[in-house]
């Protein structure tokens, strides 16, 4: 996953899903709109659903790194010389 799409996802999921849904809901209540409730609950759902599939991606992502740090520790550390028998 690119840094650009997990920006973008972060920001719906952080942010747009949850204000849009509680906007969504509270209009309804003003204007008559149908299944504001529903749409607002929805909208959580789907950003608790993105949030934690970016988190899975972040743990992933973090762990990758870490093991490419540990290679190239190991790959510039410097060798014992063999003995000569």
């Amino acid at each position: 996953m690119s840094n650009k799409l997990y920006d973008i996802l972060k920001w719906v999921s952080l942010v747009f899903l949850d204000a849009a849904g509680v906007a969504y809901e509270e209009l309804s209540n003003v204007w008559n709109l149908p299944y504001g409730t529903e749409i607002m609950k929805t909208c959580t759902i789907f950003s608790i659903f993105i949030g934690t599939l970016i988190g899975v991606s972040s743990i992933r992502y973090a762990k990758k790194i870490k093991q490419e740090q540990e290679q190239k520790k190991e790959q510039e550390a410097p060798k014992p010389e063999e003995e000569v028998g």
